[in-house]
C-alpha cells in the first residue's frame, strides 16, 4: 500500500469512527506503561484489517464502512494494546535484534523475492510505503513477540503420557471412523405430474423395476444394467454411489440396507424419484485408530489447547500489572467491549 492510498484511507476511517479530531499532529489515544498509541497507529491497523477482511470494501461506502469499523475496532485495539505489552516484557528481558540478524533477514528477504541489488530492494520498500527503518521496527517487533511467547509459554507446554491417555479416551470418537458403504443403484422414474399420481405410470414404473430386479438375481450384471435402463445420472458408472456414510442415507435407504451383506440386493424401494433397486457392494466397518498411532495428533492437540490457555493468562497478567492511561473515552470503552468479546469466546484458562 503507497502513502497515498494510506492516507486516503485514514482519512475515511477517521470520519467513520467519529472520534472528535485534534488540532495537533499525533493525537495520543492511550499511554501503557509510558509507551504511547496513536491515532494513526490505530488507524494504520484498522486499514490492514479491513482489506485483509474484505479486500472488496469500497471506501465511499460510508454505512458498510461505519459497520466495519464497529466491528473490528474492539478487537484492534485490544491487539495494539497486547502487543505493546509483549515487547515492553521483551525488552526488559532484554531481547533485541542485532544488526547482524537485521541484515542477515534482509538478505533473506532479497534472494525470495529476487531482487538483485540494492535498487530494487529499495524500490520495492518505497512501493510499500516503508524505509529502512520502517522495516526494522516490523521485524524486531515480530522476532520480540516470538522470543516472548517461546520463553513464557511454549517452554510451559509440557505434555504427560498421563495427559495423553486421558485426552483419547475420552475423545475416543475423534479417533473412530464410521462406517463407509459403496452402492449400486438402478432407477426407474416416475414422471412428476401436476394432477397427482398417475396410477397407470406408476404401476409401469414399478413393473419395470421388478422386472430389473429380477434380471439382476438371475445374474445379468448390474452395471450393464445400470448403463442401459437406470434413469439416474449414476447410470455413467454402472450405478456406482460412494463410498457415503449411512447417515447421509435416507431413512428407507437406511431401513432397507440393514442386515445386508456385501452383494446383496434391496427389495424395490419407492423413492421420492421414483422406484429404485440397490445393491450394497461394499461395507467397511468402525475402525478404531490406535493409541500409539495417535501420539502426535493427541499432544498437538493438547499443546494447542495449553498454548490457548497459557497466553491468555499471561496476557491478562501483563494487562493487570500494566499503566493504562486512556486518552480517549471512545476508544478506551472499544478496548473493553473487545476484552469482553474475547473472553466469551475463549473457554476460561483457570
Amino acid at each position: 500500500m503507497t502513502r497515498r492510498t494510506m492516507a486516503v484511507s485514514a482519512a475515511l476511517l477517521v470520519a467513520a469512527l467519529a472520534v472528535p479530531r485534534a488540532d495537533i499532529l499525533e493525537q495520543v489515544l492511550v499511554k501503557v506503561n509510558g509507551d504511547i498509541i496513536t491515532k494513526t497507529d490505530l488507524e494504520q491497523r484498522q486499514v490492514a484489517t479491513l482489506r485483509q477482511r474484505d479486500p472488496n470494501l469500497q471506501p465511499n461506502n460510508e454505512a458498510a464502512l461505519q459497520k466495519a469499523l464497529a466491528e473490528i475496532t474492539p478487537g484492534v485495539i485490544v491487539d495494539a494494546v497486547d502487543e505493546l505489552l509483549i515487547l515492553q516484557r521483551g525488552r526488559e528481558l532484554g531481547y533485541a535484534m542485532s544488526n547482524e540478524q537485521f541484515d542477515s533477514i534482509v538478505e533473506n528477504i532479497k534472494k525470495e523475492n529476487k531482487l538483485e541489488d540494492e535498487a530494487q530492494f529499495q524500490a520495492a520498500l518505497k512501493q510499500e510505503g516503508m524505509t529502512m527503518a520502517d522495516l526494522r521496527r516490523q521485524l524486531e517487533r515480530t522476532m520480540i513477540i516470538q522470543r516472548v511467547q517461546q520463553t513464557e509459554i511454549m517452554s510451559k507446554l509440557q505434555v504427560t503420557d498421563a495427559e495423553l491417555k486421558m485426552y483419547y479416551d475420552s475423545h475416543r470418537e475423534t479417533f473412530t471412523t464410521r462406517p463407509q458403504l459403496t452402492l449400486r443403484e438402478i432407477l426407474v422414474a416416475v414422471p412428476a405430474s401436476d394432477r397427482g399420481v398417475n396410477v397407470g405410470l406408476e404401476e409401469e414404473a414399478k413393473g419395470k423395476a421388478e422386472d430389473i430386479r429380477k434380471r439382476l438375481v438371475d445374474g445379468e450384471p448390474f452395471a450393464r444394467l445400470a448403463a442401459d435402463l437406470s434413469d439416474s445420472p449414476s447410470k455413467a458408472n454402472g450405478g456406482l454411489v460412494g463410498p457415503v456414510t449411512m447417515d447421509v442415507l435416507a431413512p428407507e435407504f437406511q431401513e432397507a440396507l440393514k442386515g445386508l451383506k456385501a452383494g446383496d440386493l434391496t427389495p424395490v424401494l419407492r423413492t421420492s424419484r421414483g422406484y429404485q433397486v440397490v445393491k450394497l457392494e461394499t461395507m467397511e466397518t468402525a475402525t478404531v485408530k490406535p493409541f500409539e498411532q495417535s501420539r502426535d495428533e493427541i499432544a498437538d492437540r493438547i499443546a494447542t489447547e495449553k498454548r490457548r490457555g497459557e497466553f491468555t493468562k499471561f496476557l491478562e497478567k501483563l494487562r493487570g500489572q500494566a499503566i493504562i492511561d486512556w486518552k480517549n473515552e471512545e476508544i478506551k470503552k472499544a478496548w473493553e467491549l473487545g476484552l469482553k468479546q474475547a473472553a466469551e469466546a475463549t473457554p476460561s484458562a483457570r
